[in-house]
């Protein structure tokens, strides 16, 4: 049997060639037979006792002493975005998606009226009331208090207050 090898390079073909050479052999049934390796024994060493093993490595701490500790990520440092929940309700709308559309006076407290991001349904919030990354601190006759978490790793604060206005505040002349 003859087989013609076309190849870009000298070695290219040098190693398929002996490659096919050994598959050739090997198929034939002519490949060379293993030589046998005799094992010999190994020198018996004296057993370990324990008082003889070496002491155990001592483990390191990082010790910050008010500076960052390099091992930890300044992608996510410990504290990861919040991911809104599931539902559909004021739990899951971020703080800086939200539009203040209106304030109401009921029994002598005022709930305020928000918007979603998507624009379709208004929503009803009281104070103490939860977004996804916020609660509602108070609310006023023209504004609505929200005390949102921040979740900057690299910022020094960790909470912020946003106030949303009915009207927005015009510039004194």
């Amino acid at each position: 049997m003859r087989v013609t090898l076309m190849t870009r390079g000298w070695r290219t073909g040098l190693a398929l060639a002996a490659a096919c050479v050994a598959l050739t052999a090997t198929l034939a049934g002519q490949a060379a037979p293993a030589k046998k390796v005799e094992r010999q024994a190994a020198p018996r060493q004296p057993a370990v006792t324990p008082a003889a093993a070496p002491a155990p490595l001592e483990t390191y701490t990082y010790r910050s002493e008010g500076r960052r500790d390099p091992f930890v990520s300044l992608v996510n440092r410990g504290v990861e975005a919040p991911k809104g929940s599931k539902g559909n309700g004021v739990g899951s709308l971020f703080v800086g998606d939200i539009s203040l559309k209106g304030i109401v006076q009921s029994r002598g407290a005022y709930l305020a009226i928000v918007q979603g991001p998507d624009g379709k349904r208004p929503f009803i919030v009281r104070v103490n009331e939860r977004f996804a990354d916020g609660v509602v601190k108070a609310i006023t006759a023209d504004s609505l208090l929200i005390l949102q978490e921040v979740t900057d790793p690299l910022s020094l604060t960790k909470q912020r207050e946003i106030r949303k206005t009915l009207r927005a505040v015009e510039e004194v002349k």
